[in-house]
């Protein structure tokens, strides 16, 4: 089983159409939560996924109970925020797990990260960067996991 990403109310549809393209490559799901901050059919998002987006194993939930009542019971869902202690170097990835990002602007609600223990974060050492691009923490995060299960694939 492969990873899923998933991007909950993302707003910035180059970053959706890399991690698009992100997900094509390493056979990955991806799982977008409405409200998105663009169209599907818009030209960035497309730009940015190049030809790719037709290939993709994408899905699109009207929100985050859609979602998730889709799912098996048994899902494993990991959790991406900036507040949480955990880094992504100590956690363990198991295969087919649903990884969680907020949106470019806020991150995950928090009363979705109070709903969850699995809140992981990635390490920055400098504290004038708030934040990394989306769609280069879903590489870090999604490149992580895969080497933490590469006899898995």
């Amino acid at each position: 089983m492969r990873f899923h990403i998933v991007l909950v109310e993302p707003e910035i549809p180059q970053n959706t159409g890399s991690i698009g393209r992100l997900c094509l490559a390493t056979q990955s799901t991806l799982h977008l939560v409405e409200p998105l901050g663009f169209e599907i059919s818009h030209a960035k998002l497309r730009r940015a996924g190049l030809d790719y987006w037709k290939h993709l194993q994408v899905h699109k939930h009207a929100d985050w109970e859609s979602f998730v009542s889709t799912l098996p019971a048994s899902s494993h869902f990991v959790f991406f925020s900036k507040k949480s202690s955990v880094s992504l170097f100590d956690y363990r990835f198991p295969p087919g797990s649903y990884l969680v990002f907020g949106k470019e602007t806020q991150g995950l609600s928090e009363e979705l990260l109070k709903k969850h223990a699995e809140v992981v974060r990635i390490p920055m050492w400098d504290e004038r960067v708030r934040s990394l691009n989306l769609a280069n923490a879903a590489s870090i995060v999604l490149y992580e996991a895969i080497r933490q299960n590469v006899d898995f694939f």
